[in-house]
């Protein structure tokens, strides 16, 4: 049976600002990734965004008041069973209210009741951020071991321009993901290539495939969140980019193959989680193809792309771990296996991800299941679940070797 992982308990914390509209989007992702969440919000950020609202993106009752459930203890039990505490928007009232140690809402006596590490994304408006109250605060907090992430600098409430615009959803979910694993990867060179490369048959056309980009982009993430220095080899992507890793762009078989050439040799491990091309034009055309002068039928001639992941096994140092993906449509499982093994020891990989793909099934921001493969057992191991998820587990999995 695929291996199913924990499932974390976060508590997102949301103050009255207006920055209150973009933690939807915060909680949304990280619900995506796998998490419980609850939302605890204070009576003024319900002026900005209602309950049901809440209630719909954490799937989770959501509650204000101390005196809600009182026989459950939830002012206490919300904070002793949550893994991570994030407070966005955390505007000044709340980080004062946090740094005196005030229990004056749920919020207040959530964080207090907890030994969960907490981060706050600070949002308002430039003048209150320098100010040197909430700068001694946010010393306080920072000091009692929160994790703060922004503000950035950018257009703020009312068209002012400055320092105090909430950091966007996505890098706040990249930090909380970070605080919640153990850096296992620390002082490791993680290289991961991702999406789907584009063959051009002229400066309009191109022969490509249906990758998104998001395995590898999530692998990305996971690694860095595993304390790893990371470098993400992109093709062409429909997702976004991750933050805190270095980007080299890659959209063809040939630039990829370039870069992973570069950057391999020096790195601990090897991800090629990219769908290349097998085929490429043999003389793609200057100018665009016009179907007036092809007629009927258009047949290019195309030859083989190169094989980067039998080059970078070929070329393997010793101690690295070389991981490749296998899509295949075959049905069975079984099936796919063995067509992944062959590739296995064809190509001298150590560890070999296979995932069943087709319509609908394996491309995009969709449930999925991966078999690991490894080149010195017989057993394989499967994890399942969102993307993101499977990315934490094949990685955890890859350490346990």
């Amino acid at each position: 049976m695929p291996e199913v992982a924990r499932v974390p308990r976060i508590v997102v914390g949301v103050a009255g600002g207006i920055a209150a509209y973009k933690t939807v989007s915060l909680v949304r992702e990280l619900v995506k990734s796998g998490a419980d969440v609850t939302v605890v919000p204070t009576e003024s950020a319900l002026k900005f965004v209602g309950r049901p609202t809440w209630e719909a993106v954490s799937r989770n009752e959501v509650s204000d008041d101390l005196f809600d459930d009182v026989a459950a203890v939830r002012h206490v039990a919300l904070g002793q069973s949550a893994d991570v505490i994030v407070i966005a928007p955390a505007t000044a009232h709340t980080v004062a209210s946090l740094a005196a140690g005030l229990a004056g809402n749920l919020l207040g006596t959530t964080v207090l009741a907890s030994s969960a590490p907490l981060v706050l994304a600070p949002a308002m408006h430039t003048e209150m951020w320098d100010h040197p109250s909430v700068r001694a605060n946010i010393a306080t907090l920072i000091a009692r071991g929160a994790t703060v992430v922004g503000p950035e600098t950018g257009e703020l409430t009312g068209g002012d321009v400055g320092a105090g615009r909430m950091s966007e959803p996505h890098a706040i979910a990249e930090v909380v993901q970070s605080v919640l694993v153990p850096q296992t990867l620390a002082g490791k060179r993680v290289v991961i290539s991702a999406g789907g490369t584009r063959e051009p048959l002229d400066p309009v056309r191109f022969i490509g495939n249906r990758s998104s980009g998001e395995m590898g982009v999530q692998l990305a993430r996971a690694a860095r969140a595993r304390g790893a220095e990371v470098t993400l080899v992109a093709a062409n992507l429909e997702v976004p980019l991750p933050t805190g890793v270095t980007v080299i762009h890659a959209p063809t078989a040939v630039a990829m193959r370039d870069a992973m050439q570069q950057v391999a040799p020096t790195s601990d491990v090897v991800i090629m989680a990219a769908a290349v091309a097998d085929w490429v034009a043999a003389e793609p055309s200057q100018e665009k193809l016009k179907k007036t002068e092809l007629g009927q039928t258009f047949s290019p001639v195309l030859h083989r792309a190169p094989d980067i992941l039998a080059e970078l096994g070929a070329s393997k140092p010793p101690g690295q771990l070389l991981v490749g993906f296998s899509a295949e449509t075959a049905v069975e499982s079984d099936q796919r296996d063995a067509l992944a093994r062959e590739k296995l020891g064809a190509k001298n990989v150590d560890v070999m991800c296979v995932n069943q793909v087709g319509d609908q099934l394996g491309f995009g921001d969709v449930e999925t299941i991966v078999t690991m493969i490894h080149h010195a057992s017989p057993q394989s191991r499967s994890v399942t679940g969102s993307k993101h998820s499977v990315a934490g587990q094949i990685l955890d999995a890859l350490l346990d070797r």
